[in-house]
């Protein structure tokens, strides 16, 4: 995260909304903890308001020769929408 990253969140207004599309496979893959992203949330001055997820349907998640396989099957892609910390939401 960035020096003054706290400062994300004066950047919505007291109830607006950040959407974050990510994918997990980073967690899968131990390049990065579920943890980690929420410390960076928070971090930003901000909070989850929500969070949608979808399983992926693309083929390499089916493909078992593929060397990320596991990985990829395991995926979940999620819209996190975020709100100020000390907003309304």
């Amino acid at each position: 995260m960035v020096a003054g990253a706290g400062r994300l969140a004066s950047h919505l207004e007291a109830d607006g909304e950040g959407w974050l599309i990510i994918s997990d496979i980073a967690e899968h893959l131990g390049l990065r903890s579920r943890q980690k992203l929420l410390g960076w949330i928070e971090m930003a001055g901000l909070k989850v308001i929500e969070r949608l997820d979808i399983r992926p349907k693309h083929p390499k998640a089916q493909d078992a020769s593929d060397p990320l396989h596991a990985a990829r099957a395991a995926e979940v892609t999620s819209l996190w929408r975020l709100g100020r910390a000390d907003g309304i939401n």
